[in-house]
């Protein structure tokens, strides 16, 4: 087994593309592994990041007349994209999809969506062992049980799989407070949808924009 490590093995911006895997109404009202809720703001959080940093994002769904469309807070993120519709459970077996990963020329694939069991593991697998650099986004992924959840992503590690989540990710993207090209957007995704680590950023600003009370005796 090759171990992921070193410098190159993070994640970047420029070298990543996103792929978004069948958030849809069917698929939630199955999810057990976690609060739906919780998953539909990481994937929302996920995708608003991708765009900060400018990440090709690819949307795709399966049988959306049957499962539903793609949770709104993902495709209002991407107003003018397509959502790619399939009939393959396994995404990587569609070239509609494969097509417009491999045009965007990266290799760091990084893939999130519902059930991680079917959806996200088949793809993945395949993906690992034709050469990519695959990353699964665990807390923007959800099976019908715990036990799936956990089994498939003890599968997709053993098979060279990197997995973090979301947050983590879009850490790995800004990578440096000193990229203010994206510091403000990347501040923004973490607000909304950061949970307590965006409200105490909040905090932080708040502290260091207040003025230091000057003592009786001291300065004016």
């Amino acid at each position: 087994m090759t171990f992921r490590n070193g410098l190159k093995s993070l994640l970047r911006p420029e070298d990543s593309v996103l792929v978004l895997i069948d958030h849809q109404p069917f698929q939630l009202l199955s999810l057990n592994s976690h609060d739906p809720q919780m998953v539909i703001n990481n994937a929302a959080g996920l995708a608003k990041a991708a765009k900060v940093f400018n990440v090709p994002t690819i949307l795709t769904s399966v049988i959306v007349k049957q499962g539903g469309a793609i949770f709104p807070q993902i495709t209002e993120v991407f107003p003018e994209q397509d959502v790619i519709d399939r009939t393959f459970i396994n995404t990587w077996e569609d070239p509609a999809v494969v097509d417009v990963v491999k045009a965007t020329g990266r290799k760091q694939l990084i893939i999130a969506g519902l059930y991680t069991e079917v959806c996200v593991a088949m793809p993945t697998i395949q993906a690992l062992g034709e050469g990519w650099d695959v990353t699964v986004v665990t807390d923007a992924c959800g099976g019908v049980s715990l036990e799936a959840h956990q089994v498939a992503i003890q599968r997709m590690i053993a098979a060279g799989a990197n997995v973090m989540t979301w947050l983590a990710v879009a850490a790995e993207w800004q990578r440096d407070h000193a990229r203010t090209e994206t510091g403000k957007g990347f501040a923004k995704v973490l607000v909304d949808h950061g949970g307590a680590a965006g409200t105490a950023f909040l905090w932080e600003q708040q502290l260091l924009h207040t003025p230091v009370p000057s003592e009786p005796g001291i300065g004016v």
